[in-house]
Formats: C-alpha cells, structure tokens, sequence
C-alpha cells in the first residue's frame, strides 16, 4: 500500500490502469489496496468514474534519503517505517537484534504511542513526527541527568528555525506554544545503570494535524499547521530536529545540562508563575522560580527556594495563578 500511496501523494487523479501498470498488479488489486488505505489508515480517496483515483489532500510522505540530505553531516542511520506501535519500542527491539546505536527511526504513524507516564500519543498517519533515536551512553546514568530538558531544548530550537518563534519549554520534558502543547518527549533507557547502557529519546511533534482530529487528546494542544498557517513538509523539520539534537546533545555530553541551562530558562514557559506540583496523591505549591544547574526545578515554597527532581512528577499551573 505504500508504494500505492507514493504514487497518490501528489494529490493529482490516477487512472487504476496507469496506477496498475507502474506497480505490476492488476487494477482489482489497485482497488483493495485504495480500500485497504481507508479502512487501515484512515486516508480518504476520491474515485471519480472516469478519471480514476486521487487523495482528498496532497501529502509528503518521509524520505530518509531526503531527511539524510537536509540533515548535512550528520552520521545517525535513519529508517523510515510506513507504522510500528511505537517507535521507542521498536528501538529496543532492533537493539535486542543486536543493531547498533546511535541511529533514528521514524514512522509514518504509530498504533499505540506513548507520552509520558502511560499517556496515549495521537499518531495519525502522515500527519506528525514521530521519531526515536538511540544512543550508547559510557560512564552510568550521571550522563543522562536532565537529559529531557536538554532534548527539549533541540526540539524548541528546531521550532523556532521554521518560524514558530513562540516555542516555549514546560519541566520537565514538553514544549508548548501560547499555553498549547505541540511536542513531547519520552525517555527511556536500557542496559547497566552503572556502566554502558543506552538511553532512547521518543519525541513526537504536532505537525499538519487539524484542530478537529484526535478526542484522545486530553490537554489544549496545537500544531505546526495551526501556528504557521500551512502545512509543512515533514522531512524539513525532521532534519532540523536532527542537527539540533545532535547539538545540544554535544554540549551536554561535554559540559552536562548547565552549558544550556542558560537557553533553556530564556524559553521557560511557566517561571514566576503559581503551580503544584504533584507526586502520586502529595502536591506541593509553590511559585516557579526556574531550574537549576542539574534540571531540577526551583519552586518558592513558603518563602524557601527549593528543588526538585524525578521522573514521576507533574507540574500543572494553580486555578488561580
């Protein structure tokens, strides 16, 4: 079906005897395929008796190739799958086949994303980005200390390159615009905590998707397409979240999260604003003062500065701040 759907993207009629012959199968084949992209992905197809088949809207399927070329020097193997159920899972199982990091996996939609602490990812087909990439990390999980915050910064930056210039960062690990979540971050490791291991950095980007798509979605959130106007070429962005990553990543592996504490806290989106911030049922509040040099967050709380750090921690802004 992919390669069917290659031949459609440019969003022009096709013949089912001209679509047939390019890919040697018949045109009944065409046509359970063309049934197959509705019912599997959800994409609509206009037929036309007489002049064949198109898709509703044209679309830019992911290139590796393309992403490759716009991501100039960068020495991550990149794939591209057509859909897996989440690429950070599939990561660890190309690591169990003995595939060797660092490299990227992108796909075209996932059948059971996660966000963070088990919270579903709308993955629409062709819509977003939806990118793993993994990395060896020597010397024990000290070296992935505030990682997210770091990874966070590289998709801001990414955002602010094809012009969202109101790309801002929320601890520990999302990025929002005007109060509005368009990306999210999970992390997840493998191997000895203590020694070698590999950390796998899940990021998922709000790209062309409408405001009337996902009910899944539980919080206010938009997209690239909403904040510009027009769609996007995804492959664009995806280079450009490639070359920051692995940026920001340079300076945190030499120098650890303070060489960028600097830029991340000039894109903290909530400082000096009235939050709790909870643990299983235990909230506390405070006032958000920013974070300090190994990612924790700085809260005033009953006049003290005080830091906090963890993975199971949520921070939400109070009613009345």
């Amino acid at each position: 079906m992919l390669e069917l759907l290659k031949l459609l993207q440019d969003g022009r009629f096709h013949s089912g005897e001209a679509l047939g012959a390019k890919l040697g199968i018949s045109r009944s084949a065409i046509w359970k395929q063309l049934q197959g992209l509705e019912a599997e992905l959800g994409i609509e197809v206009f037929k036309v008796p007489g002049r064949g088949y198109r898709l509703s809207s044209p679309m830019t399927l992911l290139d590796a190739q393309e992403i490759s070329h716009g991501a100039d020097g960068l020495d991550w193997p990149i794939t591209v799958e057509s859909s897996v159920d989440s690429t950070n899972a599939e990561i660890f199982r190309r690591l169990d086949a003995g595939v060797r990091a660092p490299f990227v996996l992108l796909a075209e939609r996932q059948t059971a994303g996660r966000g963070r602490r088990g919270r579903v990812w709308a993955s629409p087909f062709a819509e977003n980005l939806y990118c793993s990439v993994v990395l060896r990390v020597d010397g024990g999980m000290s070296q992935v200390e505030a990682l997210s915050l770091t990874v966070g910064l590289a998709v801001a930056k990414a955002l602010q390159s094809i012009g969202i210039d109101g790309a801002r960062l929320k601890w520990p690990n999302d990025v929002l615009v005007e109060g509005r979540k368009i990306s999210g971050i999970l992390l997840e490791l493998a191997g000895d905590p203590a020694d070698v291991c590999h950390v796998v950095i899940g990021v998922g980007i709000n790209v062309n998707m409408a405001i009337d798509v996902p009910a899944v979605i539980d919080q206010p959130w938009t997209s690239v397409r909403q904040c510009l106007g027009h769609m996007l070429d995804r492959n664009e962005l995806a280079a450009k979240l490639l070359l920051q990553l692995r940026d920001c990543l340079s300076i945190h592996w030499q120098r650890g999260f303070a060489g960028l504490r600097e830029e991340w806290e000039a894109l903290h989106a909530w400082c000096g604003r009235s939050v709790a911030l909870t643990a299983g049922n235990n909230a506390t509040l405070g006032v958000v003062l920013g974070v300090d040099e190994r990612g924790a967050i700085r809260l005033s709380v009953d006049g003290f500065d005080r830091s906090f750090s963890g993975g199971e921690l949520s921070l939400r802004l109070q009613h009345d701040s």
